[in-house]
């Protein structure tokens, strides 16, 4: 069963953008996962000399990575300072 927020989502709800981001983070590794254990899965059945997958696989993971220490160490869930309206034209 997919989460549930208690109220009406919004941005600048520092609750709400952990979340947001972290199910981001999920989607990417659940990605991440099909697309390389697919491929892995050909190449050893296939006996293929993709020499790219390594470094596809690797490249991707390094991603990956970066991915979880942002959301991790560097995100800033703080309150939000936007303004509730946006500013008017002149």
């Amino acid at each position: 069963m997919p989460p549930r927020w208690p109220r009406k989502p919004d941005r600048r709800d520092p609750a709400y953008r952990r979340l947001d981001d972290r199910m981001n983070f999920a989607t990417h590794v659940a990605i991440f996962a099909a697309i390389n254990s697919g491929l892995w899965f050909v190449h050893i059945l296939k006996t293929t000399t993709w020499a790219w997958l390594p470094w596809l696989t690797g490249g991707w993971a390094t991603v990956l990575l970066g991915h979880l220490i942002y959301i991790a160490a560097i995100a800033n869930y703080s309150e939000s300072t936007t303004p509730d309206t946006p500013p008017k034209s002149t």
